[in-house]
């Protein structure tokens, strides 16, 4: 990249040339060691321009120096607004709470099958069982209410414990306590749950319904998500979405852990492996969308939403149609609040791009301000 003052020196020095009727050995000589030096200086200064740092995060006293006077009103406007953004609470329990991938998780917490130990559901306090005994019309009942504490009353075996069991698990238990009983042998036992009230999770997010809803037996993320309305496109083109789950352990209590999940790799059918079964007291919470803002030299300034997990700064000012002729792009900054510090990530974009190092180029986050200044000269 040759230097301006070189181009302007250089060629009135040639044009001065051009007006001598003769060319001494002595002027030429001059002019090519002229002309070799400039040119070893643009070599240099293009080659410091790709070498050295590519970024470096410092404290400016003016972010937005460089941008013009209503673009910087606009930026203190977008600055304010992220400021204010309230996240209701749940930032701080997500970040006091262990996390887990999909697989992660099923390996920690997967019975011996390979299967979640509670996949199947359990019946609990309120819900309402459909209990037939095959031939045997006076035992078998169609509405039959578990207590708050799990009980129920069964004809000849009285008060029996289902709570926490499955449908196959009550289906035993009434068949053995009728032929221990000596009541019926080798009965033949149908359990249904008509109405089920003891388990709910719950929706949050970018959902056309958010709310509270029952677990009706193996419901899975996506039947979830159905009962909810669905994503909402307006709001929730997120890459990931979580459940806010409760652990109950004999050593530890009860806990709250977060299972991270692919939302669009469920949604495309690309990661079913994703789409586990909803427990008891689950938050299904799929964020809204985020967004990273861009002002200044660029073509098309404004914000712009995450189309993919990870952006770099690259692909973010392409995505914004590029600089304009007059951007400085060595300039580049990427100014970003870290736990209510302000910090300034200055990015040398041609060093990126142009110096092959695209692999040190700086991922942007949510709520980034990117800032392209003009260059002056």
């Amino acid at each position: 990249m040759k230097s301006p003052m070189s181009n302007f020196v250089l060629g009135n020095y040639i044009n001065s040339l051009k007006k001598l009727k003769y060319y001494s050995p002595r002027l030429l000589k001059s002019l090519w060691n002229f002309t070799l030096l400039c040119g070893l200086l643009c070599i240099f200064t293009a080659c410091g321009a790709m070498t050295g740092e590519v970024v470096k995060i410092t404290e400016v006293e003016n972010p937005l120096a460089g941008l013009k006077k209503e673009d910087q009103v606009k930026a203190w406007e977008i600055k304010k607004t992220l400021g204010a953004k309230d996240d209701t609470g749940l930032k701080d329990i997500l970040e006091k709470t262990q996390s887990f991938t999909v697989v992660e998780y099923l390996a920690k917490y997967a019975g011996p099958s390979g299967k979640s130990e509670l996949s199947d559901y359990r019946v609990g306090g309120y819900d309402v069982l459909s209990i037939t005994v095959y031939d045997e019309q006076d035992l078998s009942k169609d509405s039959i209410r578990v207590s708050s504490d799990g009980l129920i009353s069964f004809p000849l075996v009285g008060r029996l414990q289902v709570g926490g069991l499955t449908t196959s698990e009550i289906e035993q238990l009434i068949s053995k306590e009728l032929a221990r009983g000596e009541y019926l042998n080798n009965a033949h036992v149908s359990v249904m749950v008509t109405q089920y009230a003891s388990s709910k999770f719950s929706v949050l997010g970018a959902v056309k319904s958010p709310g509270t809803y029952p677990i009706q037996a193996k419901e899975l993320i996506l039947d979830g998500l159905s009962k909810a309305g669905g994503v909402d496109s307006a709001t929730g083109e997120m890459q990931e979405a979580m459940i806010i789950r409760t652990i109950k352990s004999d050593e530890q209590g009860e806990r709250k852990i977060v299972i991270n999940f692919d939302l669009q790799g469920l949604l495309k059918g690309k990661d079913q492996i994703s789409n586990i079964p909803l427990m008891d007291k689950d938050v299904l919470y799929i964020p809204k969308e985020n967004y990273f803002y861009i002002m200044g030299q660029v073509k098309n300034p404004g914000s712009y939403t995450f189309t993919k997990k990870d952006i770099n700064i690259v692909e973010a000012v392409s995505m914004a149609g590029g600089f304009t002729p007059i951007a400085s792009r060595n300039e580049t900054r990427i100014v970003r609040n870290e736990n209510g510090i302000e910090k300034i990530y200055e990015v040398r974009v041609d060093a990126i791009t142009k110096g092959g190092k695209i692999n040190q180029a700086v991922f942007v986050k949510p709520n980034d301000l990117i800032i392209v200044p003009e260059s002056f000269f």
